[in-house]
């Protein structure tokens, strides 16, 4: 990941935070981050529970300056088809409590990874004998709390310590002043990101992969840049996406929405999908403020 404007996290503005999601998706990773955070973390909560919780916080039973609430497949089928309701109630009855969702998920070849990895159990292997068909109906079954939530975000290309400052870069240190907005560059060879409001395929691009002095460079490179720009195509694309994605954003800056992630991919993801975040990172940083960055498929620099 790059690190652009993250050297502190401030207080997050969300006061009550529901987490859910797949298993396996990194929830437990999200709940220790946002408890050393400071939040206030309650995990697998009945979701007939969650307005006494949030009365009882609401009253300052709970010394706390933030709760997150875990929910997901563990809760009854009927209680999580009622869960997007309750919480858009919740959210007009208790408007000062700033209600947001995270939803966490990953591809199914990752999921299924991840518990052969650990041996774990499926919340739902008790219902099936097949590993993917338990996925797959969790995931009908949390459909509606995906297309719900405020944040969602994909783990299925993200370590651990990835998540964790994930979730620092978007929502911990989330200010006030509109959308927290994420450009990302990835490969398609390796998927599309799950987590996109918007993708471009810039594969059209001339591939610096095919030239073997270029082949070890990445696009955070100036020698990359040199020879993407070389050719008229790569600066018409830029200024494309650059107008696009402005007139776009600033739509978007007017309404409700607390998350946008705007993924741009080329084959492999390290040229030229990284080359064209970066700069246009930097020509629409100074319009939005609450700018991010991420390189999904980028190696990190030993």
């Amino acid at each position: 990941m790059n690190n652009h404007d993250v050297n502190a996290v401030p207080k997050s503005s969300v006061s009550v935070l529901i987490v859910t999601g797949q298993s396996g998706s990194g929830k437990s990773v999200a709940l220790a981050a946002l408890e050393d955070a400071g939040f206030y973390c309650i995990d697998n909560l009945p979701p007939e529970l969650l307005a006494n919780l949030l009365e009882t916080y609401q009253q300052g039973h709970i010394k706390a300056p933030s709760i997150a609430i875990g929910i997901d497949a563990r809760s009854s089928e009927a209680a999580l088809a009622e869960l997007p309701e309750r919480i858009t109630e919740l959210k007009r009855l208790y408007p000062e409590l700033k209600i947001q969702s995270l939803y966490l998920e990953a591809s199914i070849p990752r999921i299924v990874a991840r518990f052969s990895e650990t041996r774990r159990r499926h919340p739902l292997s008790n219902r099936h004998e097949n590993l993917l068909q338990a996925i797959e109906q969790e995931a009908d079954m949390l459909a509606a709390m995906r297309q719900q939530a405020d944040l969602l975000i994909d783990t299925s290309n993200t370590t651990v310590h990835q998540i964790r400052e994930d979730l620092h870069q978007r929502l911990l240190g989330a200010g006030t002043r509109g959308p927290v907005i994420l450009l990302q560059s990835f490969g398609f060879k390796n998927g599309i990101p799950l987590d996109s409001d918007f993708v471009f395929d810039i594969r059209h691009l001339p591939n610096p992969h095919w030239l073997p002095d270029l082949r070890g460079f990445n696009g955070q490179s100036e020698v990359i840049a040199h020879y993407l720009e070389a050719h008229p195509i790569t600066v018409q694309t830029r200024t494309h996406l650059h107008d696009f994605i402005q007139s776009t954003l600033t739509e978007l800056v007017k309404t409700d929405r607390s998350y946008v992630t705007c993924s741009i991919g080329c084959t492999g993801g390290k040229h030229r999908s990284v080359y064209m975040v970066e700069h246009l990172f930097l020509d629409l940083k100074p319009i939005f403020s609450e700018l991010l960055i991420r390189h999904r498929d980028l190696t990190p620099a030993a």
